[in-house]
């Protein structure tokens, strides 16, 4: 082995946290967090240690230092505050701390009453040494300082001059750091928006908002269905795609393989002599329209999610103008959309290995830009795990160094390790197999794993109990109770959640066939008229628990999520605080959708922040009552018939000067 460049660097750092894949990938946080940072630093021998987490924003070219403090066991920790959108980066740097250790073993000695003058000496020069390094106020007090040491280290008042905090905090501030060891990687942090770590959302086709029976609606027509959406509490409106659909071996209604006159198609088939991409679907509207719909939208407090779906029809002007961004068989036709034994006819996947790779990752590159530019800034991307990672890593870097605001979420349903890499690439937000977790130990294996092991730091859970794709088992056979549940646990267990809609609130539950997932004629192939005042609807329920969302800080955070104790596998119980603990939600729901279901809970009542000798109230935030509970065990009962959950704002007993009893 060489020798190294320098030697005389004594400390060892190693252990940081977080770090994702040895600093290979950012980790994520939102505009206004605090980083926590750890890490093991030591050296050789007895010499005190000086640890610094070093940190700055993508603009900036200067490190701000912050001091480290111990832990115990040469662990050590520090924090820093992201304040702007963009990308931050952060190491650690430690050093032999010789004016710490000079102190240290001063104060020994005087304990110790040994002579102490030729230590004060010692220390003298340290801070001529520090003197030299400062500026200023401070470079003159030092050397004030070392004359005192110097010139009157008999005095016994110089003895506490040598221990002043003062002195102390200048010496730390002029560190000399010719020696200092430096971590060997520098570390990132992508901050987004509020909009990344808490959001409601709300998928509806615009081609069936018109009032008409049979008729296709327009943007317009849509605009009428945003106070509905809005008077809810979502916060984002998701579009499927808005482009021209291929009429070239078009899917009939139920995804039948031939389509009748006036089937309208699935708008995942993208692309006709109208346009592809940037195009939209004549009969929605114009490019105008879309952008007032956009402005709309905003007075109701909603953002527009738009679908990206990075496949074409057999008539989108790619496939003629680029045929090399296709796959082609050996009789030289392009390869349509398979997953053996379903075949999709209508769907062309683009082909990442193409010789003409770089121009087909500008274009899909343009198509978001296109949309930004036009007043999108959040989307949708379907399917993202059939296309090749490094575009990604490579689409979404550039995107967000122009576009700091621009959030992705990944429709990618399959393997967990796919999942994660394209969270680590960039990905603001993902689905997940919530739709999938039914039984308690699922529902809580999975969310201890989301947010208690490392994959919490840069992959940001987005819950949906059904999509136009996916009528999970439990919809179809439990009935209007495991509509209300299932809402319950997507909106409350994670901060980001959606429902497709009208759908959803209405209880649609026919699947095409047993067994399978499909919607029986499902608006993915036709258009719907939904009859929103239908007195079975879900949408009072919604609008109650997306109240409850916006007015508990607890259920705006993930990293807070505890499980409690329940005697019977058909009820959950968990809890939800905020970061300063003041907001703490306490929710129970039962997974029966057939029978009332009751039990005890054994509450951990210091996750709760209360006092076990002490009474306190809990508040359902969705049938507005009250009740009074006392000590770790409780009785809870749930019916289906009624909303088989609550919502418990969990209340703490304050008295006042009046002796009266408060709950806050």
């Amino acid at each position: 082995m060489m020798k190294p460049v320098d030697g005389r660097k004594r400390v060892v750092i190693e252990g940081v946290d977080p770090e994702i894949d040895a600093g290979r990938f950012p980790i994520k946080r939102i505009i206004g967090d605090t980083v926590h940072v750890e890490a093991n630093v030591f050296g050789d021998g007895h010499d005190r240690i000086a640890c610094h987490l070093l940190f700055r924003h993508e603009g900036e070219t200067q490190l701000h230092r912050v001091k480290m403090e111990p832990l115990g066991n040469d662990r050590w920790r520090a924090a820093f505050q992201v304040n702007k959108l963009g990308e931050f980066f952060y190491t650690i740097a430690g050093s032999v701390d010789h004016f710490g250790t000079w102190r240290s073993d001063l104060i020994k000695r005087l304990e110790a009453a040994q002579d102490v003058a030729l230590e004060l000496q010692t220390g003298a020069m340290l801070i001529e040494q520090a003197a030299l390094r400062a500026v200023d106020e401070d470079a003159i007090r030092l050397k004030e300082w070392a004359y005192i040491l110097r010139v009157k280290s008999g005095d016994e008042e110089t003895k506490q001059t040598a221990l002043d905090a003062e002195l102390t905090a200048t010496m730390q501030r002029y560190a000399n750091t010719d020696f200092e060891t430096r971590y060997d990687r520098e570390l990132s942090v992508v901050v987004d928006r509020e909009r990344a770590r808490f959001s409601s959302w709300y998928e509806m086709f615009p081609r069936s908002c018109s009032p008409a029976l049979g008729k296709h609606g327009t943007f317009q027509d849509t605009e009428v269905r945003l106070e509905y959406v809005a008077g809810m509490g979502f916060d984002v409106l998701y579009l499927p795609p808005i482009h021209p659909i291929g009429s070239s071996f078009r899917k009939g209604k139920n995804n039948s393989v031939s389509a009748q006159p006036g089937d309208v198609g699935s708008p995942w088939a993208i692309g006709s002599q109208a346009g592809g991409h940037t195009a939209i679907h004549p009969e929605l509207g114009t490019l105008p329209d879309f952008e007032l719909f956009i402005a709309k939208a905003k007075s109701f407090g909603l953002e527009i999610a738009m679908d990206i779906a990075f496949q074409c029809s057999p008539d989108h002007p790619w496939v003629k103008e680029h045929p090399l961004w296709f796959k082609h068989r050996a009789d030289g036709s392009i390869r349509y959309a398979e997953n053996p034994p379903k075949k999709y006819q209508d769907i062309y996947p683009l082909d990442f290995e193409s010789e003409d790779w770089a121009g087909l990752w500008d274009a899909l590159k343009d198509v978001f830009i296109f949309w930004i530019e036009h007043g999108v800034r959040i989307f949708r991307v379907d399917n993202p795990h059939t296309k090749a990672f490094p575009f990604w890593e490579w689409a979404i870097g550039e995107i967000k160094r122009e576009h700091k605001d621009v959030l992705f979420l990944a429709e990618a349903f399959t393997r967990p390790r796919v999942m994660e890499r394209l969270a680590k690439l960039g990905f603001s937000q993902s689905y997940t197999y919530f739709t999938w977790r039914n039984t308690k130990q699922e529902l809580t294996e999975y969310l201890n794993h989301l947010f208690n092991a490392e994959v919490k730091e840069y992959f940001r859970p987005n819950f949906w109990p059904n999509t136009p794709d996916i009528l999970p088992e439990q919809l179809q056979m439990g009935g209007r109770a495991a509509f209300m549940s299932r809402l319950v646990l997507a909106a409350t267990l994670g901060t980001n959640y959606g429902v497709y809609g009208p759908a959803f609130e209405l209880l649609e539950n026919l699947p095409v066939k047993r067994g399978g997932e499909e919607y029986l004629n499902s608006e993915k192939y036709e258009l719907k008229h939904w009859n929103l005042d239908d007195q079975k609807s879900l949408a009072p329920l919604i609008r109650d628990l997306n109240r409850a969302r916006h007015e508990n800080a607890a259920l705006q955070t993930n990293h807070e999520l505890s499980f409690h104790a329940t005697d019977n596998p058909y009820l959950i119980c968990y809890s939800k605080r905020s970061a300063d603990g003041s907001n703490v939600v306490l929710i129970v729901v039962s997974l029966d959708p057939v029978h009332v279901q009751a039990g005890w809970v054994d509450l951990d009542l210091v996750k709760l922040g209360v006092d076990a000798h002490e009474p306190f109230q809990i508040h359902d935030q969705l049938a507005d009552e009250r009740y009074l509970w006392q000590g770790p065990r409780n009785y809870v009962e749930l019916s289906p018939f009624e909303i088989p959950a609550h919502v418990f704002r969990v209340m703490r007993r304050i008295r006042t000067e009046k002796d009266f009893d408060y709950y806050l």
